[in-house]
């Protein structure tokens, strides 16, 4: 499976952050462009870093005039006390039932003997709902390209 490419209609997903309240929505978000970064799993070292590392620089990511979001397959429960214990600015939604990572054709069937974690990846999506940007790593250790991901999104300005 491949993932969706720059120009594709990003697909809609409804994905929880927190129980009790109402998913996010890629819809939801029309007029604003979006980072949605797929990681493999909560409270795994290199996720970490990536997280750790968009918070630590959150003067810069937070001011891109666009949403930002982790998207992992744990529970909302995992993902809100990683959240905490990293203490970053931005939600971590989750993928719980991996419609989203498939959507996005991000999904692997084996991960070390899991199945269903998705790659690590990050799409830009532009105000109108389309892929602006993409980048899909097949190996879980390594970190994107920050700087690639913030110029696609100020490209969009």
């Amino acid at each position: 499976m491949s993932h969706i490419q720059v120009g594709n209609e990003a697909p809609d997903f409804s994905l929880l952050d927190v129980f009790g309240k109402d998913p996010v929505t890629l819809s939801g978000h029309r007029g604003q462009p979006l980072v949605l970064m797929f990681v493999p799993l909560a409270f795994s070292g290199t996720c970490t870093e990536e997280l750790c590392h968009i918070g630590e620089n959150w003067n810069q990511w937070g001011g891109l005039g666009a949403g930002v979001y982790a998207i992992s397959i744990d529970s909302p429960f995992s993902n809100q006390q990683w959240r905490k214990e990293m203490d970053v600015p931005f939600p971590i939604l989750s993928d719980f039932n991996k419609e989203a990572a498939k959507a996005f054709g991000v999904l692997q069937e084996d991960f070390f003997g899991l199945h269903g974690v998705a790659k690590r990846s990050v799409f830009v999506v532009d105000g109108d709902g389309r892929i602006a940007y993409t980048w899909v790593s097949d190996n879980p250790g390594v970190l994107p390209p920050f700087d690639e991901v913030v110029g696609a999104v100020r490209s969009l300005g």
